[in-house]
This record gives structure tokens, sequence and C-alpha cells, in this order.
């Protein structure tokens, strides 16, 4: 399937259209999320919206995913708060700065090709944790809060889910916002609001250098961090575009993705900005709903969000926050996959898959690093492969067998199936009878593959048992990368037959 390109998107009116409502529509429902994401992070609403609005300008042209969203999110400001807590804005910045650095190196690298060594399970863990960590960021915004907040924050999810069934035309969390927002103004209700968490900014972003010392001692500081985030951005980033490429049935150039979202997070940083990632949720919006396909509607999200918000700051800062905790928990239950916990899926998934998840979610939520639980959940998946591989492997008697003058069993048959590595080989030497087997023994790997340096150890650790014993030990039926293996790896010979 052919998608469509910026230069036919200008050429026709309708394409064009959509390409603009729909930027018009993310940027929108990017306000209240950036405004939410700074408060996350512990900066001010104008670090996370700077952030949003040089991410999706610089994106659209840099990115190998057109029409995907990348802006200031959870995820990222999960990662980093920390930083701005306990060493200020400009080690935040620093470290925003350096994460882009270390994802243009990655990119380079090709990291993005491992993307496919992450199993599915992981990936659900990794959503899971996320919107679970979004949900309980939102605790200081409803604990120890005039009462209003708590009905306001009903009234808000209460929109946010009836309006998308009777219409899409407008964003609902935009509509529960300024609904909130019109009730606090008229009633003046004493909740608190956005203008109470930081100034919003007057004017456009200009360049800001982090004043740090550029010692050791500050890259030890900001580099777990950095290392932190720019893994989870990529992650994030390649999740996402390859549900678009999924939805649109095109393809991205992960590669690109991933060398320019750090660009765009160097460039965040030097603007001021909280740096990001790709937005699941916003790209379903431009994608999804709004049946954007092209770089424009990405372009536009951006100057649309740096308008309203320069234009209409002072409008911004009355918002309550009432209205933002009830966007943000709204995001994270969209953010859920509610059908990887559902008792029926459980049922029917491997106990393997659901302990992967299980793993990945516990740790990212303990430890408050998506890197940490994505590390942990693929860890947990490569020793549960191995085990189950493991399993695979059999050593059975063959009963046909040669028999000498005196009708006495000569030769002992065996036949090996499977595949050979270091986990399902360290119990081949056990699977032999080395005293009771006659003079002469034939393993038989024809069914078998030999991976590693262990398993060939293995084997020549068998031939010497059976040598110990008096008896001639004979391996054959290996072919190929198997039989190379072996007769490079090996002290003894081998017969390919």
């Amino acid at each position: 399937m052919t998608a469509p390109t910026v230069m036919s998107a200008l050429r026709s009116p309708r394409l064009l259209k959509t390409e603009v409502l729909a930027g018009l529509v993310v940027a929108l429902a990017l306000i209240p999320e950036a405004i939410a994401f700074s408060i996350i992070a512990g900066v001010d609403p104008r670090v996370g919206l700077f952030a949003s609005f040089v991410m999706a300008v610089s994106i659209a042209f840099l990115g190998g995913r057109p029409a995907m969203i990348s802006a200031a999110t959870g995820a990222i400001a999960l990662v980093i708060a920390p930083v701005a807590r306990e060493y200020g804005l400009d080690y935040f910045i620093a470290t925003v700065i350096l994460a882009g650095i270390f994802q243009i190196a990655f990119g380079v690298l090709g990291v993005a090709k491992l993307m496919r060594f992450i199993p599915r399970s992981v990936m659900i863990g990794f959503v899971n944790a996320l919107a679970i960590l979004i949900f309980t960021s939102q605790f200081p915004h409803l604990i120890g809060v005039p009462a209003m907040v708590y009905p306001m924050v009903g009234v808000g999810l209460l929109v946010m889910i009836l309006l998308p069934k009777l219409t899409t035309a407008v964003p609902a969390p935009l509509v529960a916002i300024v609904l909130l927002t019109a009730a606090t103004v008229v009633f003046a209700l004493n909740v608190p609001d956005v203008g109470d968490e930081g100034e919003l900014p007057s004017s456009l972003p200009s360049l800001f250098f982090p004043d740090v010392p550029l010692t050791v001692d500050t890259f030890t500081i900001i580099a777990p961090y950095a290392l932190a985030m720019a893994l989870v951005g990529l992650l994030e980033s390649l999740m996402t575009a390859k549900l678009v490429d999924d939805i649109t049935d095109t393809h991205s150039n992960k590669t690109r993705e991933g060398w320019a979202q750090g660009v765009s997070n160097v460039l965040t940083g030097f603007f001021g900005g909280m740096g990001g990632c790709a937005m699941v949720g916003q790209t379903m919006i431009n994608v999804k709903a709004s049946g954007a396909r092209t770089r424009i509607s990405t372009f536009l999200a951006g100057v649309f969000l740096l308008i309203l918000v320069v234009g209409l700051g002072d409008v911004v800062a009355l918002i309550p926050m009432a209205a933002l905790a009830a966007v943000m928990i709204m995001v994270s239950v969209g953010t859920m996959d509610w059908h990887s916990v559902h008792p029926k899926t459980l049922r029917r998934m491997p106990r393997s898959e659901t302990l992967v998840m299980a793993a990945t979610v516990i740790v990212t939520v303990t430890t408050h690093n998506l890197a940490y639980g994505v590390i942990v959940g693929v860890l947990t998946a490569m020793v549960m492969f191995a085990r189950r591989v493991a399993h695979l492997t059999n050593v059975e008697k063959v009963s046909e067998a040669d028999t000498n003058e005196d009708g006495l069993v000569d030769t002992r048959v065996y036949r090996v199936t499977g595949e050979l590595f270091f986990a399902s080989s360290n119990d081949l030497v056990y699977q032999f009878d080395y005293v009771d087997d006659p003079a002469n023994v034939i393993i038989d790997l024809t069914g078998a593959d030999i991976w590693d340096a262990s398993t060939v150890a293995t084997l020549d650790a068998i031939q010497h048992k059976y040598e110990a014993k008096g008896k001639h030990v004979e391996i054959i039926g290996l072919d190929g990368a198997s039989l190379e293996r072996h007769r490079g790896l090996s002290g003894t010979p081998t017969s390919s037959h």
C-alpha cells in the first residue's frame, strides 16, 4: 500500500484538510498532557510545552515514521523526575541533552534492529507498568486536597467516557478541561490550578544552555538517568512506530527514527524542554481517529500547540488540577492492556509468558524505571526460553544393534534429537550407560543441532567417559554448521555420515 506523501497532500485539498484538522486536534489534546507531564517531572509547565512544540516540529522533518506524534511523555517524565527534584533544572536539561546524544549513538549503531528480540510479553508488561505509574503519579493531586476536587475529577471522567459515544469531533479531554475550568471561574471554586504549579510561557522558546560544570562528577550524576531516558524513549518510540506500521499497512525506517529521536531531544534540551518520545495516545488520535498519514499533521500539531499556549496562556493558567488528574487517569486506563490481564487470557496464556509480563511490571513499578523493567523482562524471557528449549532435547536407545560371533550385542546406537546448547546439553552427559553398554557406541546426531562450545565440550566428555571404560565411541550425523563447530572446537574426530 502506497501512503500519501507531503507533496501529494499539498496538491490535494481533501488530503490537506485532513492533515490540518488532525494537527489541530492533536495540539488541543497535547496541551493538558504536556502540562500534566511537566508536573510529574517536577518542572514548570512551560518546560513540557516547549518540549512538545520542539519535538513535534523537529521529528516532522527528521523522523522515520510519518504521522507519528512525538512530544513530552509520562514515561520520560517518570524516568528523569528525580534529577529535577534532587539537582535542579540545569542538571535536568543537561540530562535531556545527554539522553539525546545517547539515542543518536544508539540509532547510528543500529540498536533499533534489536527490537525484534524484545518479546511481546515484555512489551505488554512495559505498557501495563507505564499505565500503573501514570495512575499512581496522580495521588499527590488527590490526597490532602479540598473536597471539591473529588466531584470535579468524577465529572471530568464522566465527560471523557460518555462524550466519545456521542461525537469524536472534539477531543473529550479538551471538553472536560474547558467545562471544569469554566465551572471553577464561574463559581469561584477554591481548588488548585495550573497557575499554582508555575508560570506559563508568554513568548517563544529561546536557546537555553544548562549551567552545569563539564566534569566527570556531573556526568556520573546525570548519565544513569540519561541512559534510562534514552532506552525508554527508544523503546516507546519504536513500539509506537511498529503500531502505526500495522495500522497504515506501510513500512517505517526504524533506524532513522532512532537517531531522529536523539536529535529532537538534543534540540529540545537546548530550547529548555524536558525531552520526550513518541506518544501512543496522540499518535492514535492523529492516525486512527483523524486519518492523517503525512508529516504535515505532525508539524502542524507543534505549531498549533505553541500558538494556543502563547496566545492563551492566561486562560490555561486557570485550568484546575482536578481536570488534569482526570485526564491522566483516563490516559492510564487507555494505556493499560486490559485484555492481557483478563482471567480468560491468563488461563490460556503459558505460565512463562505471564511470568515475563509480571516480572516486567513488578520491577518497573517498584523501581519507577521502565528501562530496568524491560531489561529484567527480557532476561526472564531468555531464561524461560532456554528452559523450554532444553526440555525438547531427547536421547533414546535404538533397538537395532550389531552382534558379535557369540550372539552378544556388540554395538549400541543412541539417537539424540533437539537443539543442543549450554542449557540443553548440561544433562546430556548423564543420559548414557557407560558401564553396561557394549564395546562400540554410536551417537547419532542426525536429528540434532550443535549451537555452542558448551555442547562440544559435553560431547567430548561423553567420549572420554566411554574411553576410560575401554570402549570406542563414534559420533555420526552432523552436517553444515554443526559439523563445522564440532570439528573446530572438539579434540576428537567426528564422522559426518
